[in-house]
């Protein structure tokens, strides 16, 4: 049984890149504002948070970062926003960017990618300490899997896995995880040691797979399966996307007309 008293409050988004495989929507603008349907992935982002009862967002920025400021200072109503500058988001990746954080964070939390677009109700099992989201892998999909064993827990962390090359049972990482405080300590660990060693070009599933490896690291899975989100990377993912959550827009209003239409049957 989960207690909701380890209910996680705050969230860390890494936006700092410049979304160089989106451009020229990117070229003025960084990625987590992209449109998908006349929303933002930032703004989707932020009325999840909410609506899940998160009280703090720390963002990781660079690339345009007032654009981002200038937003979330719009929206982000209670959300209470801190950010950290990373003045190398050109020559560094999201290791570094994690890196960033670990003076500003000092309790649970959610890490999020600035390319996700997702329903809120994946994150009801998310919102937990030491959880990995994941999904079956699709011809879609690419980038770093994991395999499970048979209590959902994070046996060992591929790079660069695609549908076409997978020899075992390997899932998709949906880049939304959550830490617990002793976690995250454990990991500032060897992230310092992989920026010390200048390891800053990275990836942070790197330090996630080594940890699990020496038994450093426990995450259980999330399955994302079923419901809708999508990672978008290119100016391809992003019609998929639009696609996708066309339909999403389409499939829930109808529902709540449904629901609608037994109230006011009822009501009669």
């Amino acid at each position: 049984m989960v207690n909701n008293n380890n209910r996680i409050t705050t969230a860390l988004l890494l936006a700092a890149g410049t979304g160089r495989r989106l451009m020229p929507l990117t070229s003025n603008s960084p990625k987590c504002l992209t449109l998908v349907n006349d929303k933002s992935f930032l703004e989707r982002l932020v009325v999840n948070l909410k609506k899940q009862g998160f009280q703090r967002l720390v963002v990781v920025t660079g690339y345009q970062e007032n654009k981002i400021k200038e937003v979330l200072k719009a929206i982000s109503g209670d959300l209470t926003i801190e950010y950290v500058y990373s003045h190398l988001y050109e020559t560094t990746n999201n290791i570094y960017s994690l890196w960033m954080a670990r003076d500003i964070i000092n309790e649970p939390f959610m890490l999020v990618e600035a390319d996700l677009i997702f329903d809120v109700s994946l994150l009801d099992n998310m919102i937990y300490p030491d959880r990995i989201a994941i999904a079956n892998i699709v011809p879609w999909m690419n980038g770093t899997t994991v395999t499970i064993d048979n209590l959902h827990q994070v046996t060992k962390f591929y790079k660069n896995t695609s549908s076409n090359n997978i020899k075992n049972v390997k899932y998709k990482t949906v880049n939304i995880y959550s830490f617990s405080l002793s976690s995250w300590k454990a990991i500032i660990k060897i992230l310092n040691q992989h920026i010390e060693a200048n390891n800053v070009n990275g990836y942070y599933e790197t330090v996630f797979g080594e940890m699990i490896k020496d038994d450093h690291l426990s995450l259980k899975a999330v399955n994302f399966d079923n419901k809708y989100w999508y990672e978008v990377d290119t100016l391809e993912d992003l019609k998929e996307a639009e696609l996708l959550f066309s339909s999403y827009i389409h499939e829930n209003t109808t529902a709540s007309n449904l629901e609608l239409t037994k109230e006011l049957i009822e009501i009669q």
